[in-house]
């Protein structure tokens, strides 16, 4: 078969709209004004990656990261995996940093993006993560009401150390390009909102601070082969940490033999030094257990407890650099990481593999030949590099001369003090408390609006003078109330609503309501194979119109008498006050019956009884909450104390 069409160090791989993005991991992108014309070159753009890795470095070189540094890549190099933007053409710095379990990481790489931003004026960033927006997520209580996931992409940048929106009035659906340009031009009308920028801005504000207080420094005990290593490349302790942390069966076979870092085995030293790591690092050493090898040469508890807990640590540490150490010498000759995993991702989305059942045969077969055609390809080359890298390093450091006696005599540091491994309540009830506020804030501000909105649309309110109490008020309340459009925010009456007439069908309603009584009627009388043989509500449709019309008007005068005898014998009847209820009497001569039917046809006044049930039911609460004085309130009523019940009380 031949070879697939696709190329695996293609872009189109790693494309927000054919792939998934990595869990937990920050992407950037740095945009120069230059870029929008075509005064952008590679020599330049390549010496503003010089100037901001040169301006990073007070903040990045004693920092930690934890799984990879922060870095960047010009996107003029052959091919590179970029999840920018669809408008590759356009020149830009850009690069992804995976956080995993250490969100300081992503903050940290958000303070970096604002200092560039401050520091080279002319450039616009760009900056999501897994999750889309999370900028606008941290300021989520803050932002436009017409701002949502659906329509965010390409309008949120960083740009003069502000947060910028782009406008859905000015640009409905922006491309990067648009969007870029519109900031540069018209840079005023993009600039988020004041609680927004805040919002974010104090996320941020105790950095670079927050960034060395995240570093825990503590002492190990470990084998001279591990503290070589870690004195001459520190940020290999995140991969140390990393192998130890996802570990699995197939690697903790590295570790039972421990053939790279303890060559001597059980006889093997180990010697004491301070070691680097961020309090996520350390967090999940400590908080494992883990039984060390029999090859290893552990302390007794006994003798020293100290001592014995600085060599479980260092042995977690050594373990972890070993998996480390195999696996990414295994990876990196057969050369399969993340690009291969996305590119076989690719193939089975385009149906290269025909629906062939994983593990077959043919399946195998295909896949073969498609890692023949990777390893053929540019990405293997590089994957292979990237997965090899430590490996080659931490061979480099171990092929020079070193003894455990060259780190007898050094003086160690004491550990840092971890008690906010154990007492972080109090600085997690803040964290709780401070988004409690914006949330009590947001719906104060929401209820507000809310009830503004139904004071206007409802006419009278709580607001209004209180003597000047109308029960007229409460029927066009409450009509106002029952004709709006519920919703899950509550009810609200749409601007442009059009409603669509119920399509109801009276005579057909009614031809089957008569079918289903007289099934009723006859059931004594009937057989069930007469019901079978009778006729059903379909035959009735057949009938002529005038026996359709007789028989319906047979119904309703049945139905209405059969429910008028019911209710003589109740007072339901003088529950409700009638609409002629104040008008003078009839003659005495008149007859019971004329009476009674005159009475019938005496129409009901809806207002009238909707407006004295409320208040016998608000008089009977003397003074206390309840369900009328609660409903009225939520509409914007306020009845006035009903005094005439205090001063019989």
């Amino acid at each position: 078969m031949a070879a697939p069409d696709l190329d695996p160090s293609s872009s189109s791989i790693f494309s927000q709209q054919n792939s998934r993005l990595p869990d937990d991991t920050v992407f950037y992108a740095i945009f120069p004004d230059s870029s929008l014309t075509s005064s952008s070159t590679t020599a330049s753009l390549q010496s503003l990656h010089l100037q901001i890795l040169k301006t990073l470095t007070p903040f990045t070189a004693d920092y930690i990261w934890q799984h990879e540094p922060f870095t960047l890549f010009p996107s003029t190099l052959p091919k590179p995996p970029c999840v920018c933007s669809l408008d590759h053409h356009l020149p830009h710095l850009h690069g992804k940093l995976r956080v995993a379990d250490n969100f300081e990481d992503e903050w940290f790489t958000v303070f970096l993006l604002f200092h560039i931003s401050t520091a080279f004026p002319d450039v616009s960033i760009r900056v999501w993560d897994s999750d889309g927006e999370f900028l606008l997520i941290e300021a989520a209580y803050h932002l436009p009401r017409w701002l949502n996931p659906q329509n965010s992409l390409n309008r949120v940048f960083i740009r003069h150390g502000d947060l910028h929106i782009v406008p859905k009035s000015r640009l409905p659906n922006p491309t990067i390009t648009e969007s870029l340009n519109f900031i540069v031009n018209f840079g005023q009308e993009s600039v988020a909102p004041e609680p927004v920028q805040l919002a974010v801005k104090n996320r941020i504000s105790e950095y670079p601070e927050k960034a060395r207080r995240n570093m825990h420094v503590v002492r190990v005990r470990v084998p001279a082969s591990v503290a070589q290593v870690l004195s001459q490349e520190p940020c290999l302790i995140a991969l140390a940490v990393e192998g130890f942390y996802d570990r699995d069966i197939d690697t903790m076979k590295y570790a039972a033999k421990m053939e790279r870092f303890l060559s001597r085995g059980r006889e093997e030293e180990l010697v004491c030094v301070a070691v680097k790591m961020s309090r996520a690092m350390y967090a999940q050493l400590v908080q494992q257990a883990f039984q060390a090898p029999k090859c290893y040469p552990m302390l007794n508890r006994s003798e020293d407890r100290v001592a014995y807990l600085e060599a479980e640590l260092g042995m977690k540490i050594a373990c972890g650099l070993e998996m480390m150490y195999q696996q990414r010498r295994k990876e990196g000759l057969e050369g399969k990481g993340s690009s291969w995993i996305a590119f076989r991702e690719s193939l089975e989305r385009s149906g290269y593999f025909e629906g062939l059942i994983p593990g077959s045969k043919e399946y195998q077969r295909l896949l073969q030949n498609a890692e023949e055609y990777y390893r053929s390809s540019a990405s293997f080359s590089r994957t292979s590099e990237m997965m090899s890298a430590p490996v080659r390093r931490i061979d480099e450091i171990l092929a020079l001369p070193y003894t455990a006696d060259d780190f007898r005599g050094q003086e160690v540091p004491p550990s840092d003090d971890d008690s906010w491994l154990y007492n972080g309540e109090e600085e997690l009830n803040s964290e709780l408390l401070e988004r409690q506020k914006e949330i009590e804030h947001y719906n104060s501000k929401k209820k507000k609006n809310q009830k503004s909105k139904e004071q206007d649309d409802a006419g009278p309110s709580s607001s209004s003078n209180i003597d000047g109490f109308n029960p007229g008020d409460i029927a066009k309340t409450m009509q106002a109330f029952v004709q709006k459009m519920s919703s899950y925010e509550g009810a609200e009456v749409p601007e442009n609503r059009n409603l669509k007439e119920v399509d109801f069908d009276a005579d057909r309603f009614f031809k089957d309501v008569e079918s289903m009584m007289k099934c009723h009627g006859d059931e004594n009388a009937t057989s069930d194979d007469d019901i079978e043989e009778g006729s059903s509500s379909d035959l009735d449709f057949d009938e002529s119109e005038d026996e359709s019309e007789e028989g319906e008007d047979t119904f309703m005068h049945s139905y209405s008498d059969a429910l008028n005898e019911e209710l003589k014998a109740t007072t339901l009847k003088k529950s409700f006050v009638r609409a002629d209820e104040q008008a003078p009497k009839k003659d005495e001569g008149t007859s019971n019956a004329t009476e009674d039917m005159e009475e019938d046809f005496t129409p009901v006044d809806v207002d009238v009884n909707l407006v004295k049930n409320f208040l016998d039911s608000f008089s009977s609460q003397q003074g206390l909450p309840g369900p009328a004085s609660n409903l009225l309130g939520l509409m914007g009523l306020q009845l006035p104390k009903d005094d005439d019940n205090n001063k019989n009380k």
